[in-house]
């Protein structure tokens, strides 16, 4: 057998020269080549000498730069490209082994994890590996017991620290590559009752519930079973509610427990594994919607929905809540119409007839595509399933299902493979592609959702347990753990980071959340290659991805703090839309707000290119009915605008090109634009929430120091009766809130 003890030599090439890593191994003499990574524009590679070659290298080494004859059919010009593309030669640390994502590595260096080792496939395979096992179990590791051969690698997976790592020289010289094992939901669902208990018990110890304040996620489901030892800190029997007394509080249907437990940790994987506390910001409460499908026939959902509302708020009326419903029709034909339902959720959100000031934010789930045969067509079939009811609401987060998971457990079907690649669309979710064109870009943003497998012998499309999220079980005296999927889970998990935010920040309005969580949204490689290939484009691609993927993924560290090279400017504001005039009804203010950029060090960068982003969210009032879309009858009751100076405008001239615009949207005519943006004025005046970037030269951007948010029309404009009557509105003092980040 080859012998595993040796040295491992990283090579680093200087910036912007690619290594000849090729030319360093050598077969005959066991020399190997372990692996190459990138450092940004720099080349690195790791190769294993074994003991007794280390003069031969050492050897090799002097000949290429001596420019020797040559030697093992290297040539001359061969030496020369080798060593003018070396820059540093050092004994090989973790680092030079670590070929995954930094950010996999854990935070601390005693967090126990699961590693994936990947192994140089040294013969006989068995002896190799029970050398590798005895002194894995020597240094303390814990080995599984599966492994994977390939021609010239094996991989298997242990369980330890990388203070462990470090103290085991030994055996991280066996080793060709490491990176983070990727545990998914199979692993712990299929494990003994007794073995979940562990898991739960250690995780148990790690939480970290935040002091009982005010912040809850209020979730309109099929109730929660909180005597989940998870779920039970931060849940209370009186927190749980139903819209049926008859039904009980209880989940019989497994639904709501499942959201339950994403919504308050997160998906379970990640901290089961982990060693690390896990700070839970919020609590939960609960009011039963549903038992199973088919309950509520006949009734109002719009109804029933805001009875559910009125629910919490009288039992308990201070706290700041966000409201998470993955309750959905069945089906996507309203096609962006606003429907009762959805209207009156728009309605619950903004309030404005109440006289009041409770807006509320609302998490919705777009609704799934669940046939299999439909699965099979991913992701041509995404264009014809349509968001379900009450998706449509303009003031709602709509949440739609994208995926990283594609790894597959052998536990799980064999000949399977995962139908979206990684970062791709869930084939789960459902998009507005078919929509009227007027109507909001929907979903706003995606979170994780799952991802279907395809056994390739049959060419059956299925859901998996190593696709799908883990989360708690409503049966906790059966299983600890169940298996949530689609945008159900993927809602869920967005009403969390919603409500982190919001406990952050608490003094941010339901407006500013939503406008932080989309603001931090961004579309991943997988999307863009699918419908902006180029990163930009015109017209139908835009809404191509806009209707598919909404703004992208939200980024929690985004939304929280400004990036290292990034700053966030968060504005919250009133105006009031419209006044009274012998005239009639006119648009009356627009607010226009100093950017605090810093212009000198701007100037100083001159053309290095630089993002500006903008998202702009307010809520509207419904006045639902189809009435062909006239000014008149416009189901908002007003549109919020933004717009930034451009270079060589001066204030004034910006001003008088807001009003422009303004006159334009008086007059249904086209206003003048700025052509610099990614989506454009004209595409994105959609729906209550407007999202956009401008790219340019940080010259340019010194001097785009100001920012308009301004009014158009709506149906409070052509409604003086009901804006301006004493008793049922503030007389000339209805003011509108809106969050720009």
């Amino acid at each position: 057998m080859q012998s595993a003890i040796g040295l491992q030599v990283e090579f680093t090439s200087p910036q912007e020269v690619e290594l000849a890593a090729e030319s360093l191994a050598r077969d005959k003499q066991g020399i190997e080549l372990l692996n190459i990574r990138q450092r940004g524009t720099q080349t690195l590679a790791t190769v294993f000498v074994p003991e007794g070659k280390l003069d031969h290298f050492d050897r090799l080494l002097n000949d290429y730069a001596s420019f020797r004859k040559q030697t093992n059919g290297v040539t001359p010009q061969d030496h020369q490209k080798l060593i003018d593309a070396i820059e540093c030669v050092s004994v090989a640390a973790f680092d030079a082994l670590w070929t995954d994502a930094p950010t996999a590595l854990p935070v601390s260096e005693d967090e126990g994890i699961w590693w994936e080792v990947w192994l140089p496939a040294r013969k006989p395979h068995d002896q190799h590996l029970a050398e590798f096992r005895r002194i894995a179990d020597l240094a303390g590791f814990t080995v599984s017991e599966k492994t994977l051969i390939f021609p010239e690698r094996v991989v298997a997976q242990l369980h330890g620290t990388k203070l462990q790592w470090l103290a085991a020289p030994l055996l991280f010289g066996m080793l060709a590559e490491l990176r983070r094992a990727k545990t998914t939901a199979a692993f712990f669902a299929s494990q003994p009752r007794e073995q979940q208990v562990a898991w739960t018990a250690n995780l148990q110890q790690r939480l970290r519930p935040a002091p009982n304040g005010h912040h809850y996620v209020t979730l309109l489901d099929t109730g929660v079973n909180h005597g989940h030892p998870l779920l039970a800190p931060f849940v209370q029997t009186a927190d749980l509610h139903t819209v049926q007394p008859a039904w009980g509080v209880h989940d019989g249907n497994g639904h709501g427990t499942e959201l339950a437990g994403l919504a308050l940790l997160g998906e379970l994987t990640g901290p089961l594994e982990g060693q690390m506390e896990l700070r839970v910001t919020h609590r939960l409460e609960s009011v039963k919607v549903l038992r199973d499908e088919g309950d509520n026939q006949g009734e109002s959902f719009g109804a029933i929905t805001a009875e559910a509302v009125a629910r919490v708020e009288i039992a308990a009326p201070d706290r700041q809540r966000v409201f998470s419903m993955a309750v959905t029709s069945t089906d996507g034909r309203d096609r962006g119409r606003p429907s009762s339902w959805s209207a009156q959720i728009d309605r619950l959100a903004s309030e404005y007839t109440s006289g009041g000031d409770q807006q509320r934010l609302f998490v919705l789930s777009a609704g799934n595509t669940m046939d299999a045969q439909d699965w099979r067509l991913h992701p041509d079939h995404l264009a014809v399933s349509g968001i379900h009811d009450p998706g449509q609401a303009w003031n709602a987060l709509t949440i739609g299902a994208f995926t990283e998971m594609t790894t597959i457990e052998a536990a799980d079907l064999p000949h399977c493979s995962a139908i979206a690649a990684a970062g791709a669309l869930s084939p789960y979710t459902s998009t507005s592609v078919a929509w009227q064109d007027d109507w909001p870009f929907k979903p706003d943003v995606v979170m994780e959702g799952g991802n279907v497998g395809l056994d390739s012998r049959m060419g059956l499309a299925t859901r998996l347990p190593s696709l799908s999220l883990l989360t708690t079980s409503h049966l906790p005296h059966e299983d600890l753990f169940a298996c949530s999927w689609a945008t159900s889970a993927a809602s869920a998990l967005a009403a969390g980071m919603t409500m982190k935010i919001s406990t952050a920040y608490p003094e941010f309005w339901p407006e500013t959340t939503r406008a932080l969580m989309v603001h931090s949204a961004r579309w991943t490689p997988a999307m863009l290659q699918a419908y902006l290939p180029s990163g930009r484009g015109k017209g139908n691609a835009l809404r191509n991805i806009l209707r598919h993927c909404g703004y992208g993924v939200p980024n929690l560290e985004r939304a929280l703090y400004s990036a290292s090279n990034s700053l966030t400017l968060i504005v919250q504001d009133e105006l009031q839309p419209y006044k009274k005039t012998p005239e009639g009804i006119k648009t009356n203010e627009m607010h226009m707000h100093d950017l605090p950029w810093p212009r000198e060090m701007l100037m100083v960068l001159g053309e290095v290119e630089v993002t500006l982003r903008v998202t702009l969210s307010y809520f509207i009032e419904p006045n639902p009915g189809d009435r062909a879309g006239l000014d008149k009858y416009a189901y908002q009751s007003h549109g919020l605008r933004f717009a930034v100076k451009r270079p060589l405008e001066d204030n004034s001239t910006f001003a008088r090109r807001i009003n422009a615009a303004i006159d334009a949207s008086e007059k249904r005519a086209t206003p003048p634009t700025d052509e610099d943006w990614l989506i454009g004025e004209r595409l994105r005046t959609r729906g209550s929430l407007v999202s956009d970037s401008w790219t340019g030269t940080a010259a340019d951007l010194a001097s785009r120091g100001q920012l308009a948010v301004f009014p158009i029309n709506g149906w409070w404009r052509t409604r003086p009766s009901y804006l301006f009557n004493v008793e049922t509105h503030w007389d000339m003092e209805l003011r509108v809130k809106s969050g720009v980040a």
